[in-house]
């Protein structure tokens, strides 16, 4: 079957590009224009016509990459034809007019990539990121994993773990042959050096994870302390409504900033206090909750009211209202003064906050984990190679050591799509757009 697409609308110049793919998109190609294939990998001009027709629907820049040397792996075209509307419809429904073609499916072009294995499914993931992508770290960060760099850590893991394991099949399936004694003691060492690189690849804060999903940053603090107004001020819009009635903001309100090219995500809550009715309750209970996972709290307390002096490292101290206060009168030493009225401090704070932002997203040297999936399989390995590692230690039958290296192994797989990857398809391809 052959799909097709709309990649992209109109351009800086009104250019749409169209793209063709599968067993008969050179079928496809030819009908369109009337004409033998144009020479591979060379833009060619051609006018474009419906199946029996004379009349043209459009002069267009064409471009032909014949299996396997395209995106999909597949026979492959791309038309580069004006971006009217009427143009576009036109040549879409005159793909659609020919037997076997069909529109493509969200993400279909990137998943016959992979079902031919032009990319594996970290580089498919590391596409879908780079078209989501809204700031620079995102976008470096799905560039590395869509030239392979994850990828390569965890087939390079599984390729040792495969290697290590030939010893133990050896002594399962040979066992009259005339093997080196003691087999675990050639296993042991690899088992211990997977376990050590994937518990340091484990252990990164989440780096991966929240590059992608935004910093969080969340206000905490009482009614009427500036919360509203303090997000207001951040992001120059009114987001949140402002009032000097208790109880006004109800329920959790994002916004999203772009501080040193990471993207923060700032969360307005409810006003911390007892009593009020059962709806603001609810946003108070909310609001702890969001607080308990956010990576940074920011603590608002009003100029001239006790604030507390043992925050964590997860906690930021903010004082409000500093217009209030006297003229010379001191600040906790730890907090940021601010007024939203004069706009005092806003500076100061949005510097703290990029530089705190900037500190705890800092992009390592080698790739961290970027989706959730990746580091249950890893937890999952390195929960099998642990129980392979006490086998080898006690000695414990070589089948039960296999196995379980056998398992680390295909956990490993899962992750790039070697192994059992049919019921997370559809899910990682769903995310993708139309056309990639």
């Amino acid at each position: 079957m052959t799909i097709f697409a709309l990649s992209s609308g109109k351009g800086i110049a009104g250019i749409a590009v169209i793209r063709i793919s599968g067993p008969k998109a050179s079928d496809v190609l030819t009908i369109l224009t009337q004409k033998d294939l144009p020479t591979p990998r060379a833009a060619s001009l051609r006018a474009l016509y419906r199946q029996g027709e004379a009349q043209p629907i459009d002069h267009s820049l064409v471009l032909w990459f014949p299996a396997p040397g395209s995106f999909t792996g597949e026979d492959m075209a791309e038309l580069h034809i004006h971006g009217g509307v009427a143009v576009i419809e036109a040549v879409l429904g005159a793909i659609a007019a020919i037997v076997g073609c069909h529109p493509a499916e969200p993400g279909e072009f990137t998943r016959r990539a992979f079902e031919q294995g032009r990319l594996d499914l970290t580089e498919a993931e590391g596409i879908a990121d780079l078209i989501a992508a809204e700031t620079e770290a995102q976008r470096l960060q799905a560039v590395r994993q869509m030239d392979g760099a994850l990828g390569e850590i965890y087939e390079a893991w599984r390729t040792d773990l495969i290697h290590a394991l030939a010893y133990m099949e050896a002594e399962l399936d040979f066992v009259e042959e005339a093997l080196p004694e003691d087999l675990f003691a050639h296993v042991l060492p690899t088992v211990d050096k997977l376990i050590v690189s994937m518990g340091v690849h484990l252990n990164d804060k989440h780096r991966g994870e929240r590059l992608r999903d935004g910093y969080q940053v969340v206000l905490l603090g009482a009614p009427n302390v500036g919360k509203s107004s303090l997000i207001n001020a951040l992001t120059n819009r009114d987001v949140a409504i402002v009032s000097d009635i208790a109880g006004t903001t109800r329920d959790l309100i994002e916004v999203h900033l772009n501080l040193g090219g990471f993207p923060v995500t700032l969360v307005d809550t409810a006003g911390l206090r007892d009593g009020g009715d059962e709806i603001e309750q609810e946003g108070v209970r909310r609001a702890r909750d969001r607080a308990s996972h956010a990576d940074l709290s920011l603590h608002l307390y009003p100029a001239g009211e006790p604030c507390p002096s043992d925050l964590s490292d997860s906690e930021m101290l903010i004082i409000t209202k500093i217009d209030l206060l006297d003229k010379g009168a001191e600040l906790p030493g730890a907090s940021i003064g601010i007024s939203t009225k004069t706009g005092v401090g806003l500076d100061a704070l949005l510097k703290k906050l990029e530089e705190r932002v900037v500190k705890d997203m800092a992009v390592q040297e080698a790739p961290g984990i970027t989706r959730i999936r990746h580091r249950k399989a890893l937890e999952e390995a390195v929960e099998h190679l642990n129980r392979a590692k006490s086998g080898t230690v006690d000695n414990t039958m070589p089948e039960l050591v296999a196995e379980d290296m056998r398992l680390a192994a295909r956990a490993l797989g899962r992750i790039t799509g070697r192994v059992d990857v049919e019921d997370v398809l559809d899910v990682i391809f769903s995310d993708f757009c139309i056309g990639k």
